[in-house]
C-alpha cells in the first residue's frame, strides 16, 4: 500500500517540529492513543485502541526515526500488532515546508497489514484510516491554536486563513500514525 498527501497549518515549520516530536502532544492528538513513549534515541513505544468495521484491537508498535533533518524532515519505520486483528509495518516520509504563513506538512507512506484487518478490503481501510486522519488534525489543529493563538490570529486578521489541503488518500496518516499501532496521513507525524 502507498500513499501520500499533506496538509496547510497557519504555525511554522519549527513550531510544527517541536509538535510532531513531542510524545504528550501526540497522546493528544492521535485518535484512541493512550501511550507515545521514548524507548532510546529516536525510538518510541506506542500503545492505542482502533475499531475499523467490525474488528476492534488494542494496538501496539515500535516507531524509529532516521534521516533526521530538523526542522524539514524525517523517515519514519513504524511495526505494529493487534494480536489476532492484525499486524503492519512499514515506513512514512515526513516533510516540513514554510509557506507565507506557515508551513505545509507532506507524506509519503508505504506500509503492508495482515490479519482480520488486512481481510476487511480497501474500502472500508481507506474509510476509517481518512476519519481517524480527519480527526488527529482537527485535535492537531486545536491543539497548536491553543499553545500559538497568535499564529491563528494573524492568519484571520489577514483573511488568510489557511485551510487544510485535499489530503491525497487521506487514509495514510492513519497508516502512519497508528501504523506503529497498524493502520495514514495527514495525515502526518512522530519523532
Amino acid at each position: 500500500m502507498e500513499m501520500q498527501g499533506s496538509r496547510e497549518l497557519a504555525i511554522t515549520q519549527q513550531q510544527a517540529w517541536e509538535a510532531l516530536n513531542d510524545p504528550e502532544v501526540l497522546k493528544q492528538c492521535i485518535p484512541g492513543c493512550d501511550k507515545v513513549e521514548s524507548t532510546g534515541p529516536d525510538a518510541y513505544s506506542i500503545g492505542m485502541a482502533l475499531k475499523i468495521g467490525p474488528v476492534s484491537a488494542k494496538f501496539t508498535g515500535k516507531i524509529t526515526l532516521s534521516d533526521i533533518n530538523p526542522p524539514q524532515s524525517y523517515t519514519i519505520s513504524f511495526e505494529g500488532q493487534g494480536g489476532p486483528a492484525g499486524h503492519g509495518k512499514g515506513s512514512a516520509k515526513v516533510q516540513l515546508t514554510p509557506t507565507g504563513k506557515g508551513h505545509t506538512l507532506s507524506y509519503s507512506v508505504q506500509a503492508s497489514v495482515g490479519g482480520k484487518v488486512a481481510q476487511l478490503g480497501q474500502r472500508l481501510i481507506d474509510g476509517a484510516a481518512k476519519s481517524l486522519a480527519e480527526d488527529f488534525f482537527k485535535r492537531f489543529d486545536a491543539a497548536m491554536q491553543a499553545k500559538y493563538p497568535q499564529a491563528y490570529a494573524s492568519a484571520v486578521d489577514t483573511a488568510h486563513t489557511p485551510s487544510p489541503a485535499p489530503v491525497a488518500n487521506s487514509g495514510s496518516l492513519i497508516w502512519w500514525l497508528a501504523g506503529a499501532a497498524v493502520v495514514l496521513l495527514g495525515v502526518i507525524l512522530l519523532r
